[in-house]
């Protein structure tokens, strides 16, 4: 069992992470918004700024674990720290649907999906996304049925709310989504398939051939990959904590609480870190808009030190030349 300070620092770590991790990500795809006018990237963003809401509430539960016994949290704040944990969760795990339907319009209607998937369509869909992920995580808050009847003080998500919210998640949404992922996944690779004879056929056939069904574009194609990662993330990473948290449901002698807040809640907060590093590592445009990122900031440090420059005399000229002259090789060879 792991002391409440260390348990507290691990979660100011993992706070700090995902809000800086999901911050970065946040700002290079608002700038790929602006510059490529793209709709569903808005669907990245949202998912950037779902997992950032999730680090931000769990570093309000930080305090809790850092604070000495004598210093209880009520119990109803810690409801509502734990129903804003709960919402946010929820709906960096329904933009991820979101995401999943998208690449999957785009790609079993290409003609139509600028038709179906405009601005209004897209603004709808968030809003509504964010309405269900907030009515999901206060529910206990109205349902008597899903709150724990004692509270000791130390807040939790056990300690406010009961296993059979796990369970209704569970049943009710989080094993429905996973097969309605299976499907899209399932007919996407159809698609692909089918779409790769098209292409040998083209190839025999002439450019008549094309006429019948449009192409899909590579980018689609290889933005299913980056979705069926995030959803096999999704999958692994909280799978563990509900099926655990079933069976704490159906098994009240278990007391499998230790488990379930210590370790398998963490891994599944942390998802929310994996979600910027798989849109880093496997979206190209993503990684390009980083590289110009930080090529903005090697040449406003070079502005800065060009400008410190004129008041550091010859040697502080010389050093400036330097730093300039090795970013440009490095600029270069990129």
């Amino acid at each position: 069992m792991e002391s409440p300070v260390s348990f507290g620092v691990i979660l100011a770590v993992l706070a700090s992470l995902i809000i800086a991790a999901n911050a970065l990500v946040a700002i290079a795809v608002l700038s790929l918004i602006f510059k490529n006018d793209s709709i569903s990237l808005c669907f990245t963003l949202n998912l950037a700024v779902a997992d950032a809401f999730l680090g931000l509430a769990v570093s309000g539960l930080v305090t809790d674990q850092l604070s000495s016994p004598a210093r209880p949290t009520e119990k109803t704040l810690c409801s509502l720290r734990m129903a804003f944990v709960t919402s946010s969760a929820a709906a960096s795990v329904l933009t991820v649907m979101l995401i999943a339907f998208d690449r999957y319009l785009a790609i079993k209607w290409p003609l139509r999906y600028f038709q179906i998937m405009n601005g209004f369509m897209v603004g709808t869909c968030l809003a509504g996304l964010w309405l269900v992920s907030n009515l999901i995580g206060f529910l206990p808050l109205g349902i008597h049925g899903f709150q724990q009847t004692t509270y000791r003080g130390s807040c939790s998500f056990f300690a406010v709310f009961h296993p059979r919210f796990v369970l209704t998640l569970s049943c009710v949404g989080f094993f429905p989504a996973l097969l309605l992922f299976v499907f899209f996944y399932c007919d996407i690779l159809k698609i692909a398939s089918t779409h790769s004879q098209q292409i040998r056929n083209t190839e025999h056939a002439g450019a008549l051939a094309r006429a019948h069904q449009p192409p899909r574009t590579p980018s689609d194609l290889k933005a299913v990959r980056t979705v069926a990662i995030l959803i096999g993330s999704f999958t692994l990473s909280w799978s563990p904590f509900l099926v655990t948290g079933i069976v704490q449901a159906a098994c009240q002698e278990c007391r499998l609480y230790l488990v379930l807040e210590q370790y398998l809640w963490l891994l599944g907060v942390g998802n929310s870190l994996l979600n910027p590093l798989i849109y880093a590592c496997w979206q190209k445009e993503v990684r390009q808009q980083f590289s110009q990122m930080a090529l903005a900031m090697k040449k406003g440090l070079a502005a800065c030190l060009l400008l410190s420059a004129r008041d550091g005399g010859p040697e502080g000229h010389r050093e400036s030349v330097r730093y300039i002259t090795t970013m440009s090789h490095l600029e270069l060879e990129g």
